[in-house]
């Protein structure tokens, strides 16, 4: 393989990582439609999950002035804490007590918001009926606190509120010591007449959050409804709601290492919404209706999720709680399998280490070791590429009118030395997909958030901080972000450029100079992207050409044409 079939390959690998969310951005579901539902003594009538948002505009607050206008009980657990507002029982202030804003910071990342403030952001549970008489708890209704006033996972909470009509709604609410509430909703219908209630949960968004705006990541609206995996930017509700009827699954907002979901009823059917009427609105409503009839108590279970997208903590409960494709609301991409294998590897070798750099670095041994024996036939190939080069360019002399006798002669030249010219390009090819899996590990999962590796290098997640325009540092001077390229990226292009040149070098002069120009440019191409990527293919390169030039010295043509 020439150097121009390197080149291509490490371009296109660069040039996929930006486009192909282009092309493998899940179809838009376009299916809306209205589900009929029947009470007894009642016409048909259409029912929808309720807005928890009042008709006169809300009172813009600060977060803290907000929490103090309504009576509140307190929940905490090792991971997060926050509080539950009495009115209306909705969870609306939640902090993650490991993850802080910034490395050093102390600011821990909040994440739920009341509904008064700019940025809020909270989840409701509650009923709903097509009976007009009957009163139902809304965004208003002050509930009481019964028993214990403090939520933790040792002790629940019970909340109380009962209409005039003789009907009692109770929550009970429990939590576990990371991220997972559940609720038990109860009905007791103390009259002598018959009813029917809707079960729903919902969550609401004042406002979009900022977003990383990349394409190998979903931040937005998500679910999974019988099995399906369901993606929505904040831009695609805002033109357009999507609704979709299932019988299992779960439904959320997700951010880059945060998400909020909300799990219904297992064996209930139930219609899901995302929507936006000047707020981002996710929801779900039962489609068949609870009949409570007189004197009897009928309840419902809604789990709801806020959590910091930890790994194992994701997957134990798409397991223990038997959640569909919650793993999903991790996005590992469309290498799903090869990228999370990846993070697995990784965080083996970190514990091992204890430095995530470390980690990256025995990775890409491991990866060059199973891809030795193909790099070797690979780099033969090319070594005796090199030395035919004096051989193929006195030929396409000797042949430079005649194209068709230049290409039998080359072949035949090929065969006699069993050198195959495209076996340099399969060891990249194949390693493109590691390429991308490593990439998002570092990109999505939250253990990689924060992890340093050795020097100017504290945030692995992040781009190398120096930048050459600077003297990497030792001039006082602060360059724009388009010129922030640091010693890493550097050292990768560097690297490059020597690797290149144990490559046969491309018989066109003017191809020559063009493919000297890649290293610089793929420099400045990745120096944006996190540094733990860019020390992965430094380490890369630097194995590969250690390999290649101990094949090149073993490598020798045993007769050339003449």
């Amino acid at each position: 393989m020439d150097a121009k079939n390197v080149i291509a390959a490490i371009s296109l690998s660069a040039a996929v990582i930006i486009l192909y969310g282009l092309f493998f951005a899940p179809d838009p579901q376009t299916v809306n439609q209205q589900i009929l539902l029947k009470e007894e003594n009642s016409k048909i009538q259409t029912t929808e999950a309720p807005s928890i948002e009042q008709t006169k505009k809300s009172k813009n607050l600060s977060r803290i002035e907000s929490i103090n206008e309504s009576e509140r009980i307190t929940f905490e657990n090792e991971n997060i804490k926050g509080t539950i507002s009495l009115t209306g029982g909705i969870i609306d202030d939640l902090t993650f007590k490991k993850y802080t804003k910034s490395l050093n910071g102390t600011d821990n990342i909040i994440l739920l918001n009341p509904r008064n403030t700019d940025d809020g952001y909270f989840v409701e549970t509650g009923w709903v009926t097509n009976s007009e008489n009957i009163e139902t708890p809304n965004s208003k209704t002050v509930w009481n606190v019964q028993e214990n006033k403090k939520l933790t996972p040792e002790k629940p909470i019970k909340l109380v509120w009962q209409n005039n009509q003789g009907i009692k709604f109770e929550k009970h609410i429990s939590i576990d010591n990371n991220f997972l509430f559940n609720i038990d909703q109860k009905i007791t219908n103390t009259t002598n007449k018959k009813y029917n209630f809707y079960p729903y949960g919902q969550i609401i968004r004042n406002t979009a959050p900022e977003v990383t705006n990349f394409y190998i990541l979903h931040e937005g609206l998500i679910g999974v409804f019988d099995d399906q995996l369901v993606e929505k930017d904040y831009d695609d509700i805002e033109e357009k709601k999507y609704t979709k009827n299932a019988s299992k699954g779960w439904t959320g907002i997700t951010d880059k290492f945060w998400t909020t979901a909300l799990i219904p009823e297992e064996n209930k059917e139930f219609r899901n919404e995302f929507e936006y009427k000047n707020k981002f609105k996710v929801n779900f409503i039962e489609t068949k209706s609870t009949e409570i009839s007189a004197n009897e108590t009928k309840s419902n279970n809604i789990r709801v999720i806020v959590a910091a997208k930890e790994v194992d903590l994701i997957d134990n409960y798409a397991k223990t709680e038997n959640i569909s494709k919650f793993d999903l609301v991790i996005d590992w991409g469309w290498f799903y399998f090869l990228t999370k294998n990846f993070f697995y590897v990784i965080h083996y070798f970190f514990e091992l280490t204890g430095n995530y750099g470390v980690a990256i670095i025995l990775v890409t041994i491991c990866i060059r070791l199973v891809f030795f024996p193909l790099a070797n036939y690979s780099f033969k190939s090319m070594a005796k590429m090199k030395v035919l080069q004096p051989e193929m360019a006195r030929l396409k002399e000797l042949h430079k009118d005649d194209k068709m006798k230049l290409q039998q002669e080359m072949m035949a030249l090929y065969k006699k030395e069993k050198v195959n010219p495209i076996s340099g390009c399969l060891p990249i090819l194949i390693q493109i997909p590691f390429f991308f899996a490593i990439y998002k590990v570092l990109f999505v999962t939250i253990e990689s958030r924060h992890q340093p590796f050795f020097g100017w290098i504290v945030d692995l997640s992040e781009r190398d901080p120096t930048s050459i325009f600077n003297a990497f540092g030792l001039i006082p001077w602060d360059p724009p972000s388009f010129l922030i390229i640091g010693i890493w990226p550097c050292l990768m292009g560097l690297s490059m450029y020597v690797q290149q040149k144990l490559n046969p070098a491309p018989p066109d002069p003017v191809q020559a100079k063009i493919f000297m120009f890649f290293p610089l440019f793929l420099t400045v191409i990745l120096a944006p992207f996190p540094s733990g990527l860019v020390i992965y293919w430094t380490f890369n390169n630097i194995l590969t050409m250690a390999q290649q030039v101990i094949i090149m010295k073993r490598t020798t043509v045993k007769t050339v044409q003449k």
